[in-house]
């Protein structure tokens, strides 16, 4: 065996997740090295630059904002564990989002960093089913959503012992699933609670700078404790022998060794790398991916009228459809997000308008297309996803949003594999979930997305728990 280097633990793959436990292992005294095949750090949560502008990827709001003073949330945690400071996020908070439901958005709830503003909300809309909203909020923060031992339980069965109307269910569950469900139609509970309180208890919030500046935080704060990171090298193999790894292999053939691997790249991209292994489970290569069309405008969005709303959540039919298209895009549902429509620091604002749908896709409808239809289908979708989001603001004639678009992008489920690595272009990956992070090789753990915390925050948090549960208890 060629080994090159050995280390205390090795980490696949430099996503939030990923950056969060190198920090973690690093300020303990690991050594401990982080190797991503891609040239940017950041994985689901990244940006990338085309024309000489930086377009996050990902990053809609950063959740779980809770304002300075507030203790015991998964934020304050997080800032304790990895030695942050809250100036050094630099986060700004929105100003008003809304779920809004019907062929033009006929009922609608609004919701703030201000809990009692969703509840009022909803007690407005749906008055007969407000008691049991709110035994339903009690259940929510009563939960442990973090134990790592919790049995899965249907959320919509749950959900349905407190809420009896169906359009009052499905607005509350459009939010959640489409920031953080693996699952067609549901999710299971514990992943509920932790998205209900990400999005309404808590909130959203988002650097000047967007996802770029927590980045820039983390990858300071892991090579200031001394952790090594290389770029532009994947992983291809974990090679073990008996029942432990012992080495990974690199894309370029080198070998490292370690005494540990936390993988941050998904359960069904972990077992890949292990190869077979006799009776090893098998996770499920997840469903549900997404296509985004990136509008960049010569003006902020509220000159067009669309400057009230951060984020919009959308979905025109009787039931709300969360499933992979069976199109190669499901319109008829998606989330809004004008991210200058945050409330900066000192009245600053973005130097341009940028205007962002997202829609449920398929990943198998887009995969084996040739070029030229590739580029058809973007073109043709793109304007089918901006006709239909746009239902759900003020209305702006469609001539002088041409007038004031500078430049457009758009990402498949395509692009989402190829920059990531998750098979099926699955933004939330496996709809199974590890939650002790557990592998067939007891040496090896998934932090992350297949983890089972969701979120930015929720990421972070579950590199954090991994390194300290398997790697540091008891160090």
């Amino acid at each position: 065996m060629n080994t090159n280097s050995h280390y205390d633990v090795v980490i696949i793959g430099a996503g939030m997740s990923g950056l969060a436990a190198g920090i973690r292992l690093a300020h303990f005294g690991k050594k401990v090295c982080i190797f991503e095949r891609h040239n940017a750090a950041g994985g689901l949560n990244s940006f990338y630059s085309q024309q000489g502008r930086k377009f996050d990827v990902g990053l809609h709001a950063l959740t779980n904002f809770v304002r300075p003073g507030v203790k015991g949330t998964p934020l304050t945690k997080l800032l304790r564990q990895l030695r942050i400071s809250r100036d050094e996020f630099q986060l700004c908070e929105q100003k008003r989002s809304r779920v809004c439901f019907g062929p033009t958005g006929d009922v609608s709830l609004g919701f703030t960093n201000d809990f009692e503003v969703f509840e009022s909300e909803v007690a407005s809309a749906f008055p007969a089913q407000i008691d049991g909203f709110r035994r339903l909020v009690a259940k929510v923060r009563e939960y442990d959503d973090v134990s790592l031992d919790a049995k899965p339980v249907s959320a919509r069965e749950v959900v349905r012992e407190f809420i009896s109307d169906a359009l009052l269910e499905d607005m509350i569950f459009c939010p959640v699933m489409y920031y953080g469900s693996a699952r067609e139609q549901d999710m299971e509970f514990g992943q509920f609670v932790i998205m209900f309180k990400a999005l309404f208890l808590e909130g959203f919030a988002r650097p000047f700078d967007g996802v770029r500046v927590i980045l820039r935080v983390l990858t300071a704060k892991y090579r200031a404790a001394g952790g090594e990171r290389r770029m532009k090298c994947g992983v291809r193999k974990i090679i073990s022998h008996g029942d432990r790894a012992t080495a990974v292999e690199l894309d370029d053939g080198q070998t490292i060794t370690a005494d540990h691997v936390l993988s941050s790249i998904g359960g069904p991209e972990t077992e890949r790398l292990m190869g077979e292994i006799p009776e090893m489970p098998k996770s499920p290569v997840g469903k549900l991916s997404f296509v985004e069309t990136i509008t960049i405008l010569n003006r902020q969005p509220a000159a067009l009228g669309w400057g009230d709303d951060t984020i919009v959540f959308f979905n025109d039919s009787e039931r709300f459809n969360y499933a992979a298209a069976a199109d190669q895009v499901d319109p008829r549902s998606g989330v809004i997000c004008f991210p200058n429509n945050f409330a900066y620091e000192d009245g600053r604002t973005l130097a341009e308008g940028v205007f962002r749908c997202t829609c449920l896709a398929n990943y198998a409808a887009w995969k084996g297309l040739p070029e030229s239809d590739y580029l058809a289908a973007k073109a043709q979708w793109f304007s089918e996803i901006q006709t239909s989001a746009r239902r759900f603001l003020p209305a702006v004639e469609s001539a002088e949003l041409a007038g004031a678009t500078l430049a457009t992008d758009m990402f498949t489920p395509r692009t989402v594999e190829k920059f990531t690595g998750h098979l099926g272009g699955a933004i939330y990956g496996s709809p199974l979930k590890h939650r002790q992070g557990r592998t067939t090789l007891p040496n090896v753990y998934l932090c992350g997305t297949d983890q089972g915390f969701l979120g930015i925050i929720g990421a972070m948090l579950s590199g954090i728990s991994m390194a300290n549960y398997h790697i540091l208890r008891g160090s």
